[in-house]
């Protein structure tokens, strides 16, 4: 092949052809003035009249390379998005809040709003469980006649109420850590805003790493008799 590349080097230049460089699987570099089909997605260099490189051909690119080079383009602009978003809610930070008290002032109001809401469901759930005490005890006193209407209907609308306040309750409890978790994470990178060390994670990242407590149970209705 050697011998290709000297002839069309020196041979006039109206018979001259293009000179093809390439390199096989086995590594060895070959001077060919076409390329064999077997070559063609090799990528190749052509060489002018002189032997200079005048055209460099890149090897095709297989499908799965092709699939891993899409991946890493998409990781990239989700990396980009990522930072983008970061950016977007540090400034929505230092707008929310100037101090660091600001944060604190913040959290009480949240958690006041849902203590009180927990409150009023545990207290409700109370009042009903003593109703259907005194109904279940009232049923009882018919020593297995059959209990009138009304009392049966109570019973049952008292158990629908319950259970509804028990998620209610167990909603509350969770709505009230994922407060403490989310000004906690605010707070945290909010300090680390202000004194430059950016490795700190941001809030968005900082809440989602909190797991969801179990949630606390409610009073439960007493079996029926």
């Amino acid at each position: 092949m050697a011998i290709v590349l000297a002839i069309a080097v020196f041979q006039p230049d109206a018979v001259r052809a293009t000179v093809y460089k390439w390199t096989d699987d086995k590594g060895v570099v070959h001077y060919s003035d076409q390329m064999p089909p077997e070559a063609v997605n090799k990528g190749n260099v052509q060489l002018g009249p002189q032997g200079m490189p005048i055209r460099k051909v890149a090897p095709a690119i297989a499908p799965e390379q092709h699939k891993a080079r899409a991946a890493e383009s998409e990781q990239q602009r989700e990396a980009v998005k990522e930072q983008q978003a970061a950016a977007r809610r540090d400034r929505a930070l230092l707008d929310s809040y100037t101090e660091e008290s600001d944060i604190d002032l913040a959290r009480r109001r949240a958690t006041k709003t849902l203590q009180a809401a927990l409150e009023s469901a545990q207290g409700y759930s109370t009042q009903l469980t003593k109703r259907r005490v005194a109904l279940a005890e009232k049923k009882a006193s018919y020593a297995g006649k059959a209990a009138p209407a009304d009392i049966e209907q109570e019973l049952a609308a008292i158990d629908g109420e319950l259970e509804r306040q028990s998620v209610v309750i167990a909603q509350k409890n969770r709505q009230l850590v994922e407060v403490a978790a989310k000004y906690d994470a605010e707070k945290e990178r909010w300090r680390a805003i202000k004194t430059g060390d950016a490795t700190r994670p941001s809030p968005a990242q900082g809440a989602a790493a909190v797991a969801a407590p179990a949630p606390t149970p409610s009073p439960q209705p007493a079996p029926r008799k």
